[in-house]
């Protein structure tokens, strides 16, 4: 099981940019999917949560201008970042809580994928 994240980059502060991130291997269901941004000798920090009933959570700082959701399909989540800040400058990293059914077992991955740096100039 492994994520594999999409998406950061450079951009002016008050603009848009929108991260993916999409899960492959043997996967029989997703549950909680996630982004953390974590700068260099911080501890990560959960930006945004999609449950799999489709409820969210935000931290505070994005609350009204990040947008996070999913395609169940497409075993992707999503993170559209509007009205960008220079603090929100960070690598940013997809978490996924996976369940996988194989040789009769149940297996759970809590997955990480790579981190995207997203940079914004003031």
């Amino acid at each position: 099981v492994q994520l594999q994240a999409s998406g950061g980059g450079l951009v002016q502060a008050g603009g848009s940019l929108r991260l993916a991130c999409a899960a492959t291997g043997k996967i029989s269901r997703i549950d909680d999917m996630a982004w953390y941004r974590q700068a260099p000798g911080d501890r990560g920090v959960r930006v945004a949560v999609v449950r799999s009933d489709g409820t969210t959570d935000y931290q505070d700082s994005v609350k009204g201008r990040f947008v996070i959701s999913r395609d169940s399909a497409k075993k992707s989540v999503y993170l559209q970042m509007n009205s960008l800040r220079p603090e929100d400058t960070d690598v940013y990293y997809c978490n996924a809580k996976i369940m996988s059914y194989d040789d009769d077992t149940w297996h759970a991955y809590n997955s990480w994928g790579q981190g995207t740096q997203v940079t914004v100039s003031s």
